[in-house]
Parts: C-alpha cells; structure tokens; sequence
C-alpha cells in the first residue's frame, strides 16, 4: 500500500512499511524513512507506483485551468474527490485526486483550505480583490526590474529621485524603489552610496557625508524660520574701547577685551561677552530654536548655525558699534597681578576692532611681547593681557597639582582647515601661542567667575566638572552637573560654560542666570528663569551632550574627509607620521590618523609611510612603513593622561576651522578639534 500525505506544509508520496495503530512507517522514493500519522495521510492507493504517482500528480496539475476549476467548486464547501468527480466527470485516479490538491493549495486565493482534504472556493469579491493585488505586484516586479536594469546601466531612474537621501540613510525596506537598489547593488557588488554617486544621485563624497548627518539631525532642513528680532531696553554705553581676537572665518563674535589704566599701579581689565539672553526669553519662539539645535555645528568651510544670521549680526561683537554685552570687570595690581575685586555689568560695549589671527600671529609672539617689539593694533593692552594670562595660568597649574595631576603640556599642534572652491589649505599653529593662551586664560577666569557668582547666589547653573569620581578613568571624565564642583583638569573650584551664548545653548541658559544674579542680588533664586532642582534644566543638560557629541562626531569626520582631499590634491604617496600609541599613528603634515595593525613602537616615534590607497567615503587609509626613525620627545611628551582634556572647556569643543591633533588618544580613529573660545 502506498500513501499520499502531507508534512509540514507539502505533499509526499511513500510506500508503507507497516502499521502500528494510527501510525504508518513509510519509505519515500528517495529511500528516506518517516513516520506518518493516519490523520495526515489524504490517499491511499496500490498503483501506480509513489514515484510515478507524483509525477503524474504534477503533470495534471500544471494542466488544470484553476480559474475553471473555481467556477466548476460552487460556493459549498467540498471534498476533494466531490469536486474531482465534477471536474473529470468520474471518480478520480489516485493521480488525480492528488492533482487536484497540487493545484488547490498552490492557488490559497482560489480556494481555502478547510480541513483534511476539503476546501472552499473563495467568495467571488475577495478573489477579485486578490487577483487585483497579483496584478499590481506583477506591474511593480515589472517597474522594480525596469529600476534595476538603469541602476545597471549608470541612469537614475525617475521615481527614485526626490527619495535619494532617504533611500541612503532611512529607507523604507519595503518599498519598490529600496528593493531596486538593493537588487542593483548586489549585482554590482556595490554599495547603495557607491552607486548613487556613480549614477549621478549625489554630486559628491562630501555631499554623501553631509546628507547622512543632516537626514539624522537636521530631517526638515537647516533654514530658520520667520522671526521678529527682539527690542532691547537702553543700556548704559562702557566707557571702553575694545577689542575681539579671532580667526579671520569667525561671525559669531561672542567676546572682547578692554583694558583701562585706573592709577597707583592698577588696571581694570574687561572681559566683555555677547548678550543674547537679553532678547531671547525661556520658551519663546528664538528660545525653541536654539534649544532643538543646541550649539553651531562646524566643519572645515562651512557651518550650521544655532541661532538665526539677523539674530546673530544684532547681537555679536561686530567692530564699529556699541553692542549688548554682559562684562566682567577685574580689577588687578600690576606688582603682583592679583585680583583686587570683580564686577558683573550689563551694558552696550564700544567694539574698535576685530583683530583676526591670520593678521596678528606673525607680529605677536613670546620673544616680541617681551622685548615689546612690532606694531600692530592695541599692542599695550595685549602686552597687559598677556601679564595677567601667565599669572593665571601658573595659578591654574598650582591648583591642578594639588588635585594631584601632572602639569599641562603646551606644545601641542593645531590644524586650521581653509576651503575655498572646494580646495582645502591645512596649516600646523602650535598650541598656547600668546594670543591663545590671552582668550584661553581670560574665558576660563570668566567662567569661572560667573560660576561662582551663580552658586553663591544659590542660583542652579550648568558646571563643566572633572576629577570627583572614583578611579582614574572616573576622575578623567567631564561631566555637566547643574550644581559647582572642581574641575581639576583646568585647576578651578567651578566652570560653567557662560562665554560662547551664540553658539552654545548652555552658555545662554548659563547667561540668563547670571543676569538674574546681576539684576536681583539675593533674590535671584526666586526670580531666575531655571530654579534649584528645576527638572527641565536636567533634560537641557541630557539634550545638550547627546547633540554636541554628535555634532563633534561629524566635525571629526568632515576633517578626516578634508585631510584625505588634501592628499588627493597634493598627490603625496610618501609623508611622515608619529606613533600615537600601539598601532596608531598620525601623519606629521596634517591631522590624519592611520590605523596600522602590527605596527608597535613607543609613542613619538617617527615613521615614514608609504600611502597605498584611501577612500573618501569609507574614511580609509591603506598604507606601508617604509622606515622609522627615531622617538620624538615633543610628541611623547604631549601624549599624556589629560590628551583629551582640552585646555579651556576640559573637552574636545567645535570649533570653526582646527583641530587639536593630541586628542586622538581618546579616539583613534579620528581627530578631535580643540577649543578657540
């Protein structure tokens, strides 16, 4: 006896061994035994034999019409040799029978199944609605195909156009044009970015770059939207003349320096910073957008602003006019340098000059500043400032051994980026040059101060800490708190941002503080926008690491992406690097950092490479040590526990054009920028 039945979903044949109650042992045609149970068995027959049986089976059923097959079944529910008798107008074969039930269940929108063997024709609506279904996959496997084949041939197709960045970056996997690219690159062997630019998709590796970053932070554009600039009340006018220190690409001025000469030896030094908060208020409309941006985002040769461009030209330090600042004003003794007192005042700041870097560093060095040499604009004040900003930083440095870290080393290297038509200059500038280390020094005292001034006032405030954990790695870490606490990487009792407010969320929030400090005294708590413990201030706090990570994140790649253009523009294939640690290194020339497997040597080694390939879109760099030199002690000195503190935030910060080379020690693969206030 032989038995057609199904298991796990399909039909099989097999001739029966033997029988124990309801179970049959079963050998199929491909000499496989398997145990049967009687309610799966559908037919029994003597002949012909399974193999043939089946084969016959499949046969007839690639001959029924299934749509007359539907009209002949009727609206009841049938059996299957009811319906077979009607059909072949006899009792059918084995064959048969198992034909039929080949077709039925290979055609579920025709008939459904009921139980063993029986089935019912679907209803006549239903069928047609599935038929219609059938039509339109058939219309898209055919549109789909048509996708695939220009994909193939270098063409983008119509309908994928207006759907590129979402199609790269958030695609929807079920849709036709995603399973055409998906089908394309695996006939290539490409990736879905690969082919979009060899399709003429994207115009550009950088434009892949910035599409992904955008789709992710920026989903409905970087354009702002309509505002009304605020009307400030009348400020009394300083009677200063001040002055900003930039690079020449900076237009978010956001401070300035005056220095006064008040007699017996004394001097009043201003530190003079943008005041934005005076025209944006907690929860109105300017406030919800630089609270969903939280900071600029800056790359080599471009930026996205936090605030819009009139807001920002109303408000930032722009030379020839008086501006809305808020000023720290500390009153120093020339003989020692020390501070004598400190004044918060909100007023309009006479702006003389923007200095710019590009201009001045040439002119302005340790060896001119102590002979008192050059010629250049307010040459005493900065010769003053920079007085102070060595007895500051040598306080500093006081402070931080007695938390018991190692002095910092200043003899670490920047990189400023420059685009211009898509070519890109990179120029090495050696940390804690004078003009630096003036703003440097003077925005930590500032912060400090304000820090300060807000937690005597008992008004909450966003404190930049390090150093109050356990362990090491603990200690290293800088955290935002919302309450004052050393941080002992840059040697101060307390640090909150307050000195970049057009470009960082915290900094206004920290300024609408201090200005209540500034206008109310001892009532301040009561009266300041964010109260002790105000719960909103901790998600600001949360908001604002998530975004200026990420943003730091693709700073960090468009440099690696600008570095790698440099090399392509330059046509170098043999350049110097150093050993940043075990298989690390970075070239010497620009801030590249090269993963090198197998390659251990001490750090600051110098190393001649030779660049195989690199790929702007993967980040990747292929290259071979040709020789190594000897260690280099400025390197290996600069590598040390604090490499990713910066020197004035106690973080790798965006910046508008450089990177701080030393950071990578906290991430190899790509450089981290540093911080020009």
């Amino acid at each position: 006896m032989n038995l057609f039945f199904e298991e796990s979903g399909d039909f099989k044949v097999g001739a029966v061994i033997s029988q124990q109650g309801e179970a049959f042992q079963v050998e199929t045609p491909s000499g496989k035994r398997t145990k049967v149970r009687a309610r799966d068995v559908l037919l029994q027959f003597d002949s012909p034999s399974p193999a043939e049986m089946m084969s016959r089976a499949n046969e007839l059923a690639g001959d029924i019409d299934i749509a007359f097959l539907w009209e002949v079944a009727g609206e009841e529910e049938f059996a299957v040799d009811q319906l077979g008798t009607e059909y072949f107008g006899h009792a059918p074969k084995p064959e048969e029978a198992a034909g039929l039930l080949l077709k039925m269940a290979s055609s579920p929108i025709y008939f459904h199944k009921k139980g063993k063997g029986r089935y019912k024709a679907a209803p006549a609506a239903i069928l047609q609605a599935a038929l219609a279904g059938l039509e339109r996959k058939k219309q898209q496997a055919l549109l789909q195909a048509a996708m695939v084949d220009e994909l193939k041939s270098g063409r983008l197709p119509q309908s994928m156009a207006p759907l590129v960045r979402q199609l790269l970056f958030k695609p929807d996997k079920n849709s036709m044009e995603y399973k055409a690219l998906d089908a394309a690159c695996a006939e290539l062997q490409t990736t879905p970015a690969r082919l979009m630019l060899s399709v003429g998709a994207m115009p550009s590796v950088k434009a892949v770059h910035d599409a992904k970053f955008l789709i992710e932070h920026f989903p409905r554009g970087t354009d702002f939207p309509r505002i009304d600039l605020p009307q400030i009340s009348e400020l009394p006018v300083a009677a200063v003349s001040a002055f900003s220190i930039d690079d020449i690409t900076t237009t978010e001025i956001d401070d300035a320096f005056s220095v006064q000469m008040i007699g017996e030896g004394k001097i009043r030094v201003g530190i003079h910073i943008a005041a934005p908060a005076l025209g944006i208020a907690r929860d109105d409309a300017i406030d919800a957008i630089a609270r969903e941006r939280m900071s600029t985002v800056y790359m080599p040769g471009d930026k996205i602003t936090m605030l819009p461009d009139e807001l920002v030209q109303q408000f930032t330090l722009a030379e020839g006019d008086a501006r809305p600042a808020v000023s720290l004003y500390a009153t120093l003794d020339m003989g020692d340098w020390s501070v004598q007192s400190t004044e918060t005042v909100v007023e309009r700041v006479p702006i003389r000059a923007n200095l710019r870097h590009n201009e001045l560093d040439e002119h302005v060095n340790e060896q001119a500043l102590a002979e008192g040499s050059g010629d250049y604009p307010h040459k005493e004040e900065i010769g003053l400032l920079w007085q102070w900003a060595q007895v500051l930083e040598r306080g500093r440095m006081e402070k931080r051994e007695s938390f018991g870290l190692r002095p910092e080393q200043n003899n670490r290297v920047d990189f400023n980026f420059y685009v211009v038509d898509d070519i890109v200059t990179i120029t090495r500038r050696k940390r804690g040059a004078p003009l630096d280390k003036i703003v440097a020094e003077l925005m930590i005292f500032a912060n400090s101060s304000w820090g300060k001034l807000m937690h005597e006032q008992g008004v909450p405030g966003i404190y930049r800490t390090q150093g109050t954990g356990n362990g090491w790695a603990a200690r290293m870490q800088v955290r935002m708190l919302t309450h004052a606490a050393p941080h002992q990487g840059l040697g101060v009792d307390q640090y909150a941002w307050s000195t970049s407010p057009l470009r960082r969320y915290t900094d206004l929030v920290n300024q609408w503080q201090i200005l209540a400090c500034v206008r109310h005294g001892v009532t301040a708590p009561l009266v300041a926008p964010f109260k002790p413990r105000d719960a909103d201030l901790f998600a600001i706090v949360s908001a604002f690491d998530s975004a200026y990570g990420a943003y730091a994140d693709f700073q960090n790649i468009m440099e690696r992406y600008w570095c790698l253009r440099w090399l392509a523009q330059s046509s170098v294939r043999q350049v110097d690097a150093v050993v940043l640690k075990d298989e690390v290194l970075r070239l010497v020339e620009v801030p590249l950092v090269v993963p090198m497997p197998g390659v251990k040597h001490p750090r600051g080694t110098q190393v001649r490479l030779e660049l195989i390939s690199w790929d702007e879109l993967d980040l990747t760099v292929q290259a071979r040590v040709l020789e190594v030199s000897v260690v280099s002690e400025s390197i290996s000195d600069d590598m040390d526990e604090e490499s990713e503190t910066d020197v004035q935030t106690g973080m790798p910060e965006l910046s508008e054009n450089s990177v701080d080379s030393a950071a990578v020690e906290a991430v190899p693969q790509i450089t981290a920028p540093p911080n020009p206030e």
